[in-house]
C-alpha cells in the first residue's frame, strides 16, 4: 500500500509541472494508454468515463474543484461514474463507505463533507462506528448507514469495484478511464485540465466510431 500510495503522489506532483495544449490530439502511449482488453461499460449505447478516486488521497481532493463542473455539462450521451481505488487498508473502508452511501442515494450530499473531514480535518474515518458518527452530522440515518455498510450486496460491490480496476490496470489516483478502453491520470494528460482535453478527445472519439 505503501509504495501505491507514494506512486500517485509522484505521478501527480511530476504533472503539476507539465502543460498539454488543448488543440493538440493526444496520443496513445503518450497521455493515455489503449487497454489491449476493453472492460464492458455500465450502461451499453452510452460513452463512460470513470474516475478512480480514493478520500485519502490529496491530489483527488485537489481534483474535484476542476473536475466537478466539467461533469455537470457533460451530454447526455456520457454517462459519468466514481469507482474508489482500494488497495488494502483505509483505502478498502474509505471505498465501502463510498459505495454504501451511493447505495443509500445520499452519496451526492455528502461527497465533498467526507472529502473535507479526511482531507482538511484530519479525520481518519476508517472504522464503521466512526464513519456512522460522523455522517450523522451531515443527516445520514447511523443505522440504515451501518446496516448497508455491512450487507451482502455492498461486498459484492466492493469485489466488482476491486475487480474493475485490476481490468483497468490503474496503479494509482486519481485515474480515469472512457468507455472502457483508455486510461490516463494526471502524469500522462499533463495535469488537472489536461486531464479533461484527454477525456473531452477521446469522448468525441468514440462518439464518432459510433
Amino acid at each position: 500500500m505503501r509504495n501505491l500510495i507514494l506512486g500517485a503522489a509522484l505521478v501527480a506532483a511530476s504533472a503539476f509541472g507539465m502543460t498539454v495544449q488543448a488543440a493538440d490530439p493526444v496520443i496513445a502511449g503518450k497521455e493515455y494508454v489503449e487497454l489491449s482488453n476493453p472492460v464492458p461499460v455500465s450502461q451499453p449505447g452510452k460513452i463512460e468515463v470513470v474516475e478512480l478516486f480514493w478520500y485519502g488521497c490529496p491530489h483527488c481532493y485537489s481534483f474535484e474543484p476542476t473536475i466537478n463542473p466539467w461533469v455537470e455539462k457533460l451530454p447526455d450521451d456520457v454517462n459519468f461514474k466514481r469507482i474508489p481505488a482500494m488497495f488494502g487498508g483505509p483505502w478498502d473502508a474509505h471505498g465501502q463507505m463510498f459505495l454504501t452511501l451511493e447505495a443509500m442515494g445520499v452519496e451526492h450530499k455528502v461527497h465533498a463533507a467526507v472529502f473535507d473531514a479526511i482531507q482538511n480535518q484530519r479525520k481518519h474515518l476508517t472504522k464503521p462506528e466512526e464513519m456512522a458518527d460522523f455522517l450523522a452530522t451531515q443527516g445520514v440515518d447511523k443505522d440504515k448507514f451501518l446496516a448497508t455498510f455491512n450487507s451482502f450486496a455492498i461486498k459484492g460491490q466492493v469485489n466488482q469495484a476491486k475487480e474493475l480496476a485490476k481490468q483497468y490496470n490503474i496503479k494509482g489516483v486519481p485515474s480515469m478511464v472512457v468507455n472502457g478502453k483508455y486510461t490516463f491520470d494526471l502524469g500522462t494528460a499533463g495535469g488537472p485540465n489536461g486531464v479533461l482535453n484527454v477525456a473531452d478527445q477521446l469522448i468525441a472519439k468514440e462518439r464518432a466510431a459510433k
